[in-house]
């Protein structure tokens, strides 16, 4: 039996954006089979490869785990060489993928309808922090910010004290490079018949979705989500982290009436099935109550004991520990990429990618085999400071 194709084999990428957010959307596009090309500037190139702990090749881990199957062009796109060449390189391509502040497309020269002209079926994703429009355009922002303004930081943390950060960049990563990988993905569906278009795709908007549930709720008369205070953010004591006996802690996610049964019994607890539904002073005196039956043991032991239970509850797993968990070792979560174990995206079986390009690495390689450029004409763009 054959292996089939990758669904994305033949789709063609020309990435302008750097850090995490439009580097993680390119990553899933590799992965599905697309081949992509990092167009960075002859300077700095993607800053993150700077930022330690780096690899032996002399870049950042996290810029090598982003950056596998894909290829460098560097090339200066505040010259008019350097844009004649990228818009003659954008006609053979299906996307391009940015992540500038708005407008600084436009300041190069190349804004949409430049694009466009040059390919009139091109897909332009950009990703910015509040999108291509309204008075916070132009505002710097990081992913707290982007959380804040969302409604998503606020829900958070312990109902009497300040919102909880999330361990993992969310905005970036769920809000800004998953929704423009649906959204790529969805426009190339169009197949041969697309036209050109610019998808707009704002972080704070990406997390914002992340709420429509309870603002459904909300609009049907019910109460704010506040932290703290909800079934899901810590208002149920069937409902949290709870700490062991050995600094370790345990996850309940107990909420139907079987499962906190099996809780209970597995404690030796005297469950009274009212307790989900409890008022939030009860609740905090349930929780006192787990709390003191978990504190007897560590974090392995419960596991072991209340695994047979199947009362949703499992350990808290430090970072170090995942990779050798049972579940992951047997759905081969994990896999070896240069020497490194890598989660693999959730996309069917990993396909065996190139290192993470250096800066630059496949200019000369790519201008000659897509533009035909010869080496006297490479030297000249060189020694002008067109390309590096």
């Amino acid at each position: 039996m054959s292996t089939p194709l990758p669904p994305l084999q033949g789709i063609r990428v020309l990435d302008l954006s750097r850090l995490l957010p439009g580097p993680f959307c390119s990553l899933i596009l590799a992965d599905l089979g697309a081949e992509v090309l990092k167009v960075e500037d002859t300077r700095g190139g993607d800053y993150l490869r700077m930022i330690p702990p780096l690899t032996s090749g002399g870049a950042s881990g996290a810029f090598a785990a982003l950056n596998r199957g894909k290829r460098s062009l560097s090339i200066d796109l505040k010259q008019a060489r350097g844009r004649e060449l990228f818009l003659e390189l954008v006609a053979r391509y299906d996307v391009v993928l940015e992540s500038f502040r708005p407008g600084v497309l436009a300041r190069l020269g190349l804004d949409f309808e430049t694009l466009r002209r040059a390919n009139p079926r091109l897909v332009l994703c950009s990703i910015s922090g509040y999108g291509q429009g309204g008075p916070l355009e132009q505002r710097a922002g990081h992913d707290i910010n982007y959380l804040a303004l969302a409604g998503v930081l606020a829900a958070g943390g312990d109902a009497d004290g300040a919102p909880a950060l999330p361990g993992v960049q969310i905005a970036d990563i769920a809000g800004g490079a998953l929704w423009a990988a649906v959204r790529i993905l969805a426009e190339l569906s169009r197949g041969e018949g697309r036209q050109a278009v610019h998808l707009d795709v704002s972080m704070t908007e990406g997390v914002l979705a992340f709420l429509v549930p309870w603002f459904g709720d909300l609009g049907a008369g019910g109460a704010p989500l506040r932290r703290g205070k909800n079934t899901l953010n810590g208002g149920a004591a069937c409902y949290g982290v709870y700490p062991t006996g050995d600094d370790g802690y345990m996850s309940v996610g107990s909420l139907e009436p079987k499962f906190w049964a099996a809780l209970n019994g597995a404690l030796g607890r005297k469950a009274d099935m009212s307790d989900p539904v409890a008022p939030l002073e009860r609740q905090r005196e349930i929780r006192a109550e787990l709390e003191s039956k978990l504190s007897a043991h560590g974090r392995d032991a419960w596991a072991e004991t209340l695994a047979p239970a199947d009362a949703c509850v499992e350990p808290v797993l430090e970072m170090e520990e995942v990779s050798a968990h049972p579940q992951h070792v047997a759905r081969d979560a994990f896999f070896e990429h240069e020497g490194v174990k890598l989660p693999r995206l959730p996309l069917g079986a990993t396909r065996a990618l190139s290192p993470a390009p250096t800066q630059g690495q496949h200019t000369d390689e790519v201008l000659r085999s897509e533009l035909a450029l010869d080496e006297t004409t490479l030297a000249e763009l060189r020694s002008g400071g067109v390309i590096r």
